[in-house]
């Protein structure tokens, strides 16, 4: 059973994507939102954008479709964010990576390498005489079903990424960028320029 089974009615999991300018301080403005709403937050990634100088956050959370609107619409009023925007899991693609640490002589022992492998989807990337590190990627309940694989074996440690996303039916904010360029070019890009203009640009 995974965790969309056993939501209350009405909630489903979202991805909210944000772009902004200037994360600096930024994060926990956003965490007092969700705070304030006592909507608890399950995954939380912050990385460059496919944009120089702008930043992606993504937020993945179990709420209700008229919730998840008002947060995005809260979001946005930030001073540094530039567009939010929010998904089911049918309109992205994502994955998560996750590292496993065994120790090396009970995998010697009780269980081929090359299997546990080839059956899970992982691979080791740090062999040594105490212990092997697995790595693999994929959705919550793949990364999931590989601790119980390893859990006989004497599972030492277990980390797990925040969740990535690429939206399916989006152009990009590049093409969106070079669209808005050419048809008010100016002078060299300013810090918060995109700001004063995000509803022109940065429209899907």
């Amino acid at each position: 059973m995974s965790s969309q089974d056993i939501l209350p009615e009405g909630k489903q999991e979202f991805t909210i994507t944000v772009y902004t300018e200037n994360q600096i301080g930024l994060l926990n403005r956003i965490a007092i939102i969700f705070t304030r709403r006592k909507i608890n937050i399950d995954s939380l990634n912050t990385s460059p954008s496919e944009i120089d100088s702008i930043h992606r956050f993504t937020i993945v959370i179990n709420e209700t479709e008229d919730v998840v609107r008002k947060l995005a619409r809260q979001i946005e009023k930030q001073v540094e964010v530039l567009k939010v925007y929010f998904h089911t899991n049918t309109d992205i693609i994502w994955q998560e990576m996750a590292l496993y640490k065994v120790p090396a002589d009970m995998i010697a022992e009780k269980a081929p390498v090359e299997r546990l492998l080839r059956e899970n989807g992982a691979r080791a990337v740090v062999i040594r005489k105490d212990y092997i590190v697995f790595e693999t990627t994929g959705h919550r309940e793949e990364t999931e079903n590989l601790i119980k694989v390893l859990q006989p074996y004497g599972l030492i440690e277990f980390v797990r990424s925040a969740r990535i996303a690429i939206i399916k039916d989006s152009e990009g904010f590049n093409a969106k960028l070079r669209e808005f360029e050419q048809r008010e070019p100016g002078e060299e890009v300013s810090e918060n320029e995109y700001l004063n203009q995000r509803d022109k640009v940065f429209t899907m």
